[in-house]
């Protein structure tokens, strides 16, 4: 997991609130040991050999049709493993609102039901659903302020295979969060934490029972004062039964946190999301 929460100019932070901007150190170490993809602060991993894809590209799909098992499955990580466009850090500051028009948004559908570890679901089997399963995923997790409530979500929410309650990233993003601001595990009344989807993009499908969506949030740390900054989080999405779980596999490439409705979000291809 990981990103970064920025200090909103013009304020002055005590040591103790400095501590949540200094994630972004912590959180490059940790996040190339454990290869996570979202949180607080923006990764730095080795040069790629391989171009960033355009924004036409990230919405590419790949076909199915008469493949086996095999194929279906390097079909898979092939999208998954695919790089996304490549920002810089300070895109995930707060910057100004774009002028340009982004395209239609993406319509959420509205969840149905409240799932397990109380996460909203009922979503349908479509690229949409998927992606706002995720979003949903991501939201309770993070919103509950402890480590016991990320993993309980994860526990739930992910197929054999997939992210676990000690390696999946948003447990991890937390960890050195709480560290870092100095509250416990188990989190603290006086650290608050909002996380808002606010744009998003399907980087690709294969066949109707895997979807890989991205999302684009607001993030808003809280601890006297607020810091707010851009995360983005991928999942592998598998339609299991009547729901959409994290499916098996390493997570997919890192997205770009940019901050949402600037110039930079849409040129990466991130479009609003809207509520159906």
């Amino acid at each position: 997991m990981a990103r970064r929460v920025h200090e909103r100019s013009g304020v002055k932070w005590s040591r103790r609130r400095i501590r949540v901007l200094l994630v972004a150190s912590g959180l490059v170490a940790l996040l190339l040991a454990a290869a996570v993809v979202l949180g607080v602060a923006r990764a730095v991993g080795p040069p790629r050999t391989e171009p960033a894809p355009t924004a036409q590209m990230a919405a590419h799909a790949s076909p199915t049709e008469g493949a086996g098992p095999d194929d279906a499955a390097s079909a898979r990580d092939t999208l998954s493993d695919r790089p996304m466009p490549v920002v810089d850090d300070s895109a995930a500051r707060p910057g100004p609102v774009s002028v340009l028009d982004p395209g239609p948004s993406i319509e959420l559908p509205a969840p149905t039901t409240t799932g397990p570890a109380g996460v909203p679901t009922g979503f349908p089997q479509t690229p949409e659903g998927a992606l706002a399963q995720l979003a949903a995923i991501d939201q309770v997790a993070f919103q509950s302020g402890s480590l016991e409530g990320a993993r309980e979500v994860i526990r739930a929410w992910a197929l054999p295979g997939g992210p676990t309650t000690t390696s999946w990233s948003v447990v991890h993003a937390l960890a050195v969060l709480f560290e870092r601001t100095g509250v416990s595990g188990g989190g603290s009344a006086r650290l608050a934490i909002v996380l808002t989807p606010l744009m998003g993009l399907i980087k690709g499908t294969v066949g109707a029972d895997f979807v890989v969506p991205c999302v684009d949030f607001e993030l808003d740390v809280t601890l006297d004062q607020t810091a707010r900054g851009a995360v983005a989080d991928c999942q592998r999405m598998v339609w299991s039964g009547d729901r959409w779980l994290i499916g098996p596999g390493d997570e997919p490439a890192q997205p770009p946190s940019v901050w949402p409705d600037t110039d930079l979000a849409i040129a990466v291809g991130y479009r609003d999301l809207s509520r159906g």
